[in-house]
């Protein structure tokens, strides 16, 4: 099989991958919003943003249009909520059960954000 579409194919899986956890984040807001730090101003609003931005940049990864620009920004979002959410609450966990959470979901955000941003690297 050509190198080209199993790289394709795996962009896709990577891109309704995104759009599911978009998709969650807007069903999901209210219950959502108590991952939000509490100096962030209205929760809910932050959470349908990110909601937003995981579909349209699935959308781009999957009709193949601004690819480059999408992945690159959903990889800075993903370290964002590496530094902002996931360090914090693994570093002053509320208990043990809480800091094998935040390793968990800081690991997978960190590849996760790899992913884009190499998907947007070696883009045609």
């Amino acid at each position: 099989m050509n190198k080209n579409i199993v790289s394709r194919i795996s962009s896709i899986v990577y891109a309704l991958v995104m759009a599911v956890f978009g998709i969650n984040h807007l069903k999901m807001g209210n219950a959502m919003s108590g991952y939000v730090p509490q100096y962030f101003p209205a929760p809910v609003f932050w959470v349908y943003l990110v909601g937003v931005a995981l579909i349209l940049a699935a959308i781009a990864i999957i009709i193949n249009k601004q690819t480059r620009l999408a992945c690159y920004l959903l990889g800075l979002m993903l370290l964002l909520f590496v530094v902002l959410l996931h360090l914090p609450a693994l570093m002053h966990p509320a208990n043990a059960q809480m800091s094998t959470l935040s390793m968990t979901m800081l690991l997978k955000d960190l590849g996760l954000a790899a992913a884009a941003f190499y998907i947007g690297a070696h883009n045609e």
